[in-house]
């Protein structure tokens, strides 16, 4: 899995998953999801994440599922903590809408998918 996120997308992770096919799988998660995770379970819409003991050490589970499918994953803590430390050097927590482009957004707000 790969984590990226553009500060001009504040509200945005987007986790990128090699798959058995040629295609990566795609799944979008809030910065605040996945900082909530660290501390206790947390979910929203088809995600949940909770904290746990795994093979390393302090690992972080997140499920996520839709109608066509369904995934358990687990990572070090210590990833997705440096993660989120660069994400909120790069958009403090609080100063998101202060990153967005209000009028592009408005211009097209179907634009995205």
């Amino acid at each position: 899995m790969s984590l990226r996120y553009e500060p001009t997308d504040p509200h945005v992770v987007r986790a990128v998953f090699l798959t058995v096919t040629e295609e990566p799988a795609d799944w979008v998660l809030r910065p605040d999801l996945l900082a909530d995770g660290l501390r206790g379970s947390a979910s929203s819409g088809d995600s949940r994440i909770w904290p746990a003991v795994g093979r390393g050490g302090e690992a972080m589970c997140i499920a996520l599922g839709s109608p066509a499918d369904a995934a358990l994953l687990e990572f070090p803590v210590r990833d997705i903590r440096t993660f989120l430390e660069h994400t909120e050097a790069l958009v403090p927590r609080g100063t998101e809408s202060g990153h967005i482009d209000w009028n592009l957004e408005l211009a097209n707000p179907f634009a995205k998918g």
